[in-house]
């Protein structure tokens, strides 16, 4: 054997220095992976979802109460937020309507009252302005009081001048009325300024507080939709757990096991928050012709307000968002405990 030759088997023989070239079965290994396509991933992701599905259907008993658990828990807080909703919108009304009555002090002629009232309507707070008459006022009561004899035998007109002033849409608010209230009773002449809004902060101050008590209770009833969620993946997870076990020995990620299960808590969380949706939508429906009548009977044209196309698209989104977290959170746990001739 010539020397050239010997030096080649030999360094084909020696030992490789490492880190110098890869080996044949890493180069192999190298050139067979390829990361999938995106259609791929997506056409992966479609039919676990529907997968997903087909396996609610198939046991349509325990989905629907599950489901109905669900859409319960998030109708009541959703309920209950309609209810401020529509409570902060009548009340609004309320405020707006909410006026100012100046009772001028005896002895006042009329063309004070009328220039005094055309003064006040230059004021860029106040929007409209109305001059009640002494005389007119007496005659408004005559006709509806049934005292006429008993006021013909008065020697003069009690009645004082009255002024009646709504505030312009920027100061209709509690506060606002309260200094416009203090601030003409400082500078007209009068013995009385009257503004009935007290009632009305009072409204808004109870509204707060429902708005408060539907949070904490929506905090809680979410807690609650994750653990019912959680609970039903984790006897599901149980209930497949032989499948699970072959395909962590066939070398399935725990992110490729816990797939299905995201997809199937997402499910009931679509499901829940069309029910959610549904029933409350139903309850507005069967209130809005009552609360209609009512509002009829003191001059209102209040309708209830519904939770349109963002609120019932935010319920079922927070129903998906729950259902997804609960899932994750119970598949994650429960997996973990899972392994090939383990036990749970």
């Amino acid at each position: 054997m010539n020397k050239p030759m010997a030096r080649t088997k030999a360094r084909r023989s020696g030992p490789r220095r490492p880190g110098t070239r890869p080996t044949r079965r890493k180069r192999q290994r190298a050139k067979a992976f390829r990361w999938p396509s995106l259609g791929a991933v997506l056409v992966d992701h479609a039919r676990v979802l529907v997968a997903s599905l087909g396996r609610l259907v198939s046991h349509p008993l325990s989905t629907l109460m599950t489901v109905a658990v669900i859409g319960i828990a998030l109708a009541l807080p959703a309920g209950l937020h309609l209810i401020v909703t529509n409570g902060r919108a009548l009340s609004g009304q309320w405020a707006g309507a909410a006026e100012l009555s100046v009772y001028l002090r005896p002895g006042t002629d009329v063309a004070t009252a009328k220039k005094i009232a055309a003064e006040l309507e230059s004021d860029p707070v106040i929007a409209e302005v109305r001059l009640i008459a002494s005389d007119e006022a007496l005659a408004e009561f005559r006709e509806y009081s049934g005292f006429g004899s008993a006021l013909d035998a008065l020697p003069e007109n009690p009645l004082p001048h009255v002024i009646v002033i709504l505030p312009a849409d920027g100061s209709r608010s509690a506060p606002a009325v309260d200094d416009l209230r203090r601030r003409l009773t400082d500078e007209l002449p009068a013995d009385l300024v009257q503004a009935d809004t007290a009632w009305v902060a009072r409204l808004q101050a109870m509204l707060d507080l429902v708005r408060r008590t539907v949070f904490l209770a929506g905090l809680f009833l979410a807690l609650g939709v994750l653990i019912i969620v959680g609970n039903t993946i984790r006897l599901d997870i149980q209930n497949r757990r032989d499948e699970i076990e072959v395909s962590k020995l066939i070398g399935a990620t725990d992110g490729f096991i816990r797939r299905p299960f995201l997809y199937t808590g997402a499910w009931y969380g679509i499901l829940g928050g069309l029910l959610a949706l549904g029933l409350v939508t139903g309850s507005l429906f069967a209130l809005d012709d009552p609360v209609r009548r009512l509002s009829g009977l003191y001059g209102s044209g209040f309708r209830l307000t519904g939770p349109g196309l963002a609120g019932g698209s935010g319920l079922i989104a927070a129903g998906i968002a729950l259902g997804w977290l609960g899932s994750w959170l119970s598949a994650t746990r429960t997996m973990r405990r899972i392994e090939p001739g383990g036990r749970a």
